[in-house]
């Protein structure tokens, strides 16, 4: 873990300014969700997230859009899914291998410049009229590669940037403004702007937010990487190491394989068949379909704050099942319900539950997973998670044209319930141990 760097000193009249900083700072600790600002670099890093996931935001509905205009069956948007989460896939294995050899900025602002790139060529091509579903499966593949290395290093880099007893306020906070800006003013200012300029203007005002986080970024104090010799290891012996450990914690490899047969029967029917929903059954345009994701990004914002002030709960692994398995319930109201309010109200309380368990689990792998292998376990988390995302998309077109979109939006809730709750009875899942020559949690994680 490396610390928050000292304050330089100043001249003697700067001590007044110091004085009212230091005060800030322990105002800022005092509400949890906060704290984490205090440290420059988190600071900095919230900033360019928050940026980024903002344009985010505004792409979650004008991809959406921009796919049903060019084709109005759910499967064309499924395999717009495919196409972005398959190089991704490929290739997080290998961000996570140099996330943990290179200084993880570097890798963070290296990918999110490449998925900017591709954003926004794919917004230069739908402003000028000559968008093909071809050029969109080619440019959000792109996208994918650039995450698949953005991704490790930012969930490794978290922890770098706080103390160990800020990591869960930070992973809150992470957890906060994500779906304020994706859920929630994010597809609300995309639904806007696709009805004023069109989805083009909105792809590129996305590949522009990328372009500023990377700049903000650049800020950053240099992480250096691990000792030449150690970057002198096979990228085998590398994979070797981050399974292993992962292998040998079964609140960590059972809760991967749980997550990825989850998103399997989950992702699918809510990435695909929600947008159809509200645009060919509710009859609802652009507007709508963004309010519904605003709504689930406004009970993410009111949960994150409340899970920061009270911290990892004792019964940890329990109480984050249980709050996903009432976010899966959520899609069985979204296929029952025949009002917009409906989809609005159920919106927001599965998405509080969604996100209480995410915060956890990030609290989890960055206080229990030891720093030099943090990069290649996250890229296993968001391999083995997402690893039959590509499935649920490609099975999700046939399932809702066989069963009807709201049939399988109900089955779909059901079945990731059920899996949640099975998995909660594998042995030793439960028991959450640190990792060796750990310093004690303030915050502890008894067994369950």
């Amino acid at each position: 873990m490396i610390a928050a760097a000292p304050v330089r000193p100043g001249p003697p009249e700067g001590r007044a300014h110091r004085g009212y900083g230091e005060a800030m700072a322990r105002r800022l600790v005092r509400i949890r969700l906060l704290a984490p600002l205090a440290h420059r670099d988190f600071a900095l890093l919230w900033a360019g997230m928050s940026v980024s996931l903002l344009g985010d935001g505004v792409y979650y509905v004008a991809i959406a859009w921009q796919v049903y205009q060019l084709s109005h069956t759910p499967t064309a948007l499924a395999l717009v899914g495919v196409a972005y989460t398959a190089p991704q896939l490929l290739l997080l294995l290998l961000g996570g291998v140099v996330s943990d050899r290179l200084d993880r900025r570097w890798v963070l602002i290296g990918g999110s410049l490449l998925s900017g790139t591709a954003i926004g060529v794919l917004g230069g091509l739908a402003a000028s009229g000559r968008l093909e579903l071809s050029w969109v499966f080619a440019l959000v593949a792109v996208h994918g590669a650039g995450q698949a290395f953005a991704l490790p290093a930012f969930s490794a880099l978290v922890p770098d940037l706080v103390p160990a007893e800020q990591v869960a306020a930070a992973s809150s906070m992470t957890q906060f403004f994500q779906p304020l800006a994706l859920m929630l003013v994010g597809p609300a200012l995309g639904g806007g702007l696709i009805l004023a300029v069109g989805t083009g203007p909105s792809f590129v005002l996305d590949a522009a937010t990328f372009v500023v986080a990377a700049l903000v970024l650049r800020r950053l104090r240099a992480r250096p990487p691990a000792p030449a010799g150690e970057r002198r290891r096979s990228l085998r012996r590398d994979l070797r190491e981050g399974l292993a450990f992962t292998a040998s914690h079964t609140w960590l490899w059972g809760t991967l394989v749980a997550a990825s047969i989850f998103l399997l029967v989950w992702d699918g029917p809510f990435e695909v068949l929600l947008p159809y929903l509200v645009k060919f059954d509710l009859r609802q345009g652009a507007g709508a379909l963004g309010l519904v994701y605003a709504a689930g990004g406004l009970g993410a914002v009111a949960t994150a704050p409340l899970v920061a002030q009270l911290g990892l709960p004792r019964r940890a692994v329990l109480v984050m099942y249980g709050a996903w398995t009432g976010g899966a319930l959520g899609l069985v109201v979204f296929g029952l319900a025949t009002r917009l309010w409906v989809l609005v109200a159920v919106s927001v309380l599965a998405m509080g539950l969604m996100t209480a368990g995410n915060i956890i689990w990030a609290a989890l792998m960055g206080t229990m997973v030891p720093g030099p292998l943090r990069g290649r376990v996250a890229s296993l988390d968001w391999l083995v998670s997402n690893s039959l995302v590509p499935v649920s998309m490609g099975l999700t077109g046939p399932v809702a044209a066989a069963l009807g979109a709201r049939a399988t939006l109900v089955a779909a809730g059901l079945a990731a319930a059920a899996v949640t709750t099975g998995f909660l009875f594998l042995p030793g899942i439960r028991h959450v141990a640190p990792p060796p020559g750990a310093p004690p949690r303030t915050s502890p994680v008894a067994p369950g």
